[in-house]
């Protein structure tokens, strides 16, 4: 493998490593994992493109290690080509793995290396009920259905809450569930209201990729967050306005129900550019 270049983005706290150099697509996972390796805090690597020509469809294409849809490395794809093209904001159209359809992003430079970004996340697809069984424990949990990856949604009340005090426990599940449902990535999102505030929620995503042989605790999660707020505006029958506490700090989600649009919105920073 020739050396590549990569820079690490910093959207919330969740590291993800972008290669800038072009890479065979044979090559992903073992880019991936040498990345990784040397910076173990990176949570996921993408591999962009940039169009920087008016003629171009899209403004850029992102495909994850995993082949799965990532919100947190769009929002970083978005910020890394402002910064690159020294511009103060734009509306980029993303070419993103795991969707079909090109993801909008809005993104503006708060400072030189760090920007403010509205991504509309892919629609969801269904939110449903799924029955599982771990650990002699059966409930019914809410799964938000996504183009390129499904969230479970795990409130309080749920027998499989106290996962979140047990690590192993957790990863062993999500891996027997994502199996068990053959879905292209799955993720454990462990969701309570606060005491003191109506619209901010905590948040802790657990995920698990197959393809890209990753599975994380994440200090945050862009598209468990889409699911977190599409759920919540569901279950409560109107639209939402709401922050996630996470890990890694404060996302925002804003979900309409006339039209199915999610929009997220975060913070990125880049930490670096690096070679390998």
């Amino acid at each position: 493998m020739n050396q590549i270049v990569y820079s690490l983005m910093n959207p919330t706290g969740n590291i993800t490593a972008l290669v800038e150099s072009d890479v065979d697509a044979r090559e992903y996972l073992s880019a991936a994992s040498a990345i990784m390796d040397r910076h173990p805090e990176v949570e996921q690597v993408g591999f962009v493109q940039f169009n920087m020509r008016p003629e171009h469809l899209t403004d850029g294409q992102l495909r994850m290690a995993g082949g799965e849809f990532c919100g947190n490395a769009s929002m970083s794809t978005a910020a890394l080509y402002l910064i690159r093209s020294k511009m103060a904001s734009k509306d980029l159209l993303l070419s993103v793995s795991g969707v079909r359809e090109p993801v909008r992003i809005h993104v503006e430079q708060t400072d030189i290396r760090t920007c403010s970004a509205c991504v509309e996340m892919p629609p969801v697809r269904s939110i449903d009920k799924v029955e599982l069984s771990f650990n002699g424990i059966t409930e019914r949990l809410p799964i938000v259905n996504q183009e390129g990856i499904s969230h479970l949604i795990i409130e309080p009340e749920c027998a499989f809450s106290a996962l979140e005090e047990h690590s192993e426990q957790a990863e062993k599940a999500v891996r027997q569930w994502c199996a068990k449902m053959n879905t292209e990535g799955l993720g454990l999102m462990f969701l309570r209201p606060d005491t003191d505030s109506e619209s901010l929620y905590h948040l802790r995503p657990l995920v698990y990729i197959p393809a890209g042989q990753t599975i994380f605790w994440e200090h945050s999660c862009a598209s468990g967050s889409a699911a977190a707020g599409r759920y919540l505006a569901e279950h409560l029958h109107q639209d939402t306005d709401i922050e996630l506490n996470e890990p890694g700090g404060l996302l925002r989600v804003v979900s309409h129900l006339s039209d199915n649009r999610t929009l997220l919105y975060g913070k990125i920073s880049l930490i670096g550019t690096y070679n390998t």
